[in-house]
C-alpha cells in the first residue's frame, strides 16, 4: 500500500481533535486519580477498623478487575439507577477511580516513608491533626510519589483508547472512523501511533530525570 499524503492531510484536523479528547481525558482521570487516591490512602489508615477494612476491600476489587470491565458497568448501570453522565465524563470517573486504587498504594508508601522522628516531633509539639498532615507529613511523603504518580499518568494516557468501548472518540477513536470512511487504515492508525509516541517517550524521561532528583 502506498501512503496517501493527500489522505493525510485530510484527516490531520480529526487525528488533532481526537487527540484533544485523548489529553482532557487524561489530565481530567489524573486529577480525580491523585485526589481521590489521596483520601483512599488517608482512610486506609484510619483507626476505626470498619472503615480502614471498607477501603481496603474497595481497592483490592478494583484493582482486581479490568478497567474495561469497570467502564462498561459505569456505562450501563449507573443510567439504571437514575446517574446519568456523558460518554466522557464516564471515562474520566472510570480513569479515575481505577487509578485512585493505585495511586492510594503509593501515597501510603510514602506516608509510611517519612522519619518515625517526625511524626514523634508532630505529637511532642502537641499540633492539631490537620497541622500535622498538611504541616509535617504531606510536605514529606508527596515529593517522593511524584514519579510513581507521573508513571501512572502516562499509563492512563495510554490506556485511553479503551474509552472507545463507551462511545468516547478519543484519538484511536478518531483514527479509527476516518479510517472506515476511507477503507485506509495505514495513515490514520500510524498517526495515532506517532501521537503516543511523540507524547509519551519524553514522558518517560521526564520521569526518570524526576525519579533521579528525588533520589529514587
Amino acid at each position: 500500500m502506498i501512503w496517501d499524503w493527500e489522505f493525510t492531510g485530510r484527516i490531520i484536523p480529526d487525528i488533532l481533535r481526537g487527540l484533544v479528547v485523548t489529553f482532557e481525558a487524561t489530565v481530567l482521570g489524573s486529577i480525580v486519580a491523585f485526589a481521590l487516591g489521596l483520601v483512599l490512602a488517608l482512610l486506609r489508615r484510619s483507626r476505626i477498623r470498619l472503615v480502614s477494612g471498607a477501603v481496603w476491600v474497595f481497592v483490592e476489587f478494583v484493582r482486581s478487575t479490568p478497567l474495561l470491565v469497570q467502564l462498561y458497568f459505569l456505562f450501563n448501570v449507573l443510567p439504571d439507577i437514575g446517574v446519568r453522565f456523558s460518554s466522557l465524563t464516564t471515562g474520566v470517573i472510570g480513569l479515575g477511580v481505577h487509578y485512585a486504587c493505585y495511586t492510594s498504594e503509593v501515597y501510603r508508601a510514602g506516608i509510611e516513608g517519612v522519619p518515625r522522628g517526625q511524626w514523634e516531633a508532630a505529637t511532642a509539639l502537641s499540633l492539631p491533626v490537620h497541622r500535622v498532615w498538611t504541616g509535617v507529613i504531606l510536605p514529606q511523603a508527596i515529593p517522593r510519589v511524584l514519579p510513581a504518580l507521573g508513571n501512572y499518568t502516562i499509563s492512563m494516557f495510554k490506556e485511553t483508547p479503551l474509552l472507545l468501548a463507551i462511545g468516547v472518540l478519543d484519538l484511536v477513536g478518531a483514527a479509527q472512523e476516518a479510517g472506515s470512511e476511507a477503507y485506509r487504515y495505514v495513515e490514520p492508525l500510524t498517526l495515532a501511533g506517532i501521537c503516543f509516541l511523540l507524547l509519551s517517550y519524553p514522558s518517560s524521561l521526564l520521569v526518570r530525570r524526576l525519579e533521579r532528583r528525588v533520589g529514587i
